[in-house]
């Protein structure tokens, strides 16, 4: 498969491991990337590699994604955009998160693209009445990420219908930035306090969701939206029970366990049942060692941010 491949916040932790997956492929003629820099790192791209063109620029900005379209020419589209490093930041989350997929929905429409993969939260479910999240749950996000996330996706699915969107789990690999996992490690290392909230998450190892990539990537597959995860439910106290463990750490006291904040879900865990036979796929890492290896990578190559998309909840403010 010749690939001519543009990803949308490819600077991001996603954007910057599927490059390093894919970049040396024979079928891989060339990678173009967008990214406003906001949550993604220039730094986390390879340096001057003749097959990738970095452009810095705001998907919300129609002009500069159609003339990146119109110059790269892309045969594959992966919309790794998004907005969620302020959570009281309507405007710019719906900006990129709803405005930002319209534009590049329209474009591979345009410029005959034969595949689109869009990256969406599993937070456009709300709070669900089942757990594991069956891929058929009805949509009701409550958060202004959740809200503009869902709204982006029914767009991108109407205007070009030839999409794959991945409702993903919590994706734990390289350059991780966002959450409990480099939340922990900074803070114990640091000898800091912590808290767990009192939720429960699906945690799904970098290497499973690149093997899911590569299939979901394959022009002619499957279209419309596909839970990704392990359906494997771990506390958050799971979590930093194995950032202890890994650490070496005695603690003087428990750690304390408080309730979801209003704007959390207490429970976000997928059924990927029906994905896992649409694309004859299947998860193959465990939770230790997806966690374990997280903190093998932060000691080589430490914690360049930490961003959350959910506030800290008022009983440990």
């Amino acid at each position: 498969m010749t690939m001519r491949l543009l990803i949308t916040g490819g600077a991001g932790c996603l954007g910057a491991n599927i490059i390093d997956h894919v970049i040396e492929r024979d079928g891989v003629e060339a990678i173009a990337v967008i990214d406003n820099f906001a949550t993604g790192y220039r730094e986390s791209l390879p340096a001057d590699h003749k097959k990738l063109t970095v452009v810095e620029g705001d998907v919300a900005n129609k002009a500069a994604v159609d003339a990146l379209f119109a110059d790269f020419r892309p045969t594959h589209v992966i919309n790794s955009a998004a907005a969620y490093k302020d959570p009281d930041d309507w405007t710019e989350d719906a900006r990129t998160n709803y405005l930002g997929s319209i534009n590049v929905a329209k474009a591979c429409a345009d410029h005959d693209v034969k595949r689109l993969v869009n990256f969406q939260t599993s937070l456009t479910y709300g709070r669900p009445q089942t757990v594991p999240i069956p891929n058929n749950a009805p949509s009701a996000p409550f958060t202004s990420y959740g809200v503009s996330k869902t709204a982006g996706e029914d767009a991108m699915l109407s205007l070009f219908p030839n999409t794959a969107s991945l409702r993903l789990s919590n994706v734990t690999g390289p350059r991780l930035s966002i959450g409990p996992i480099p939340t922990f490690y900074t803070r114990l290392k640091a000898g800091k306090s912590c808290f767990c909230s009192d939720t429960y998450r699906d945690f799904m190892d970098m290497s499973d969701f690149l093997d899911f990539l590569d299939l979901a990537l394959v022009e002619g597959g499957p279209t419309g939206t596909f839970n990704v995860g392990t359906g494997e439910s771990k506390s958050i106290k799971d979590v930093f029970d194995q950032a202890v463990e890994y650490l070496g750490i005695t603690l003087d006291e428990p750690v304390p366990v408080v309730p979801a904040g209003d704007d959390d879900v207490r429970e976000m865990v997928l059924d990927a049942s029906e994905t896992e036979s649409a694309f004859d796929w299947s998860p193959k890492v465990s939770f230790e060692d997806t966690i374990r290896r997280m903190y093998e990578w932060y000691d080589k190559n430490g914690v360049t941010a930490i961003f959350s998309h959910v506030k800290t909840p008022d009983s440990v403010r």
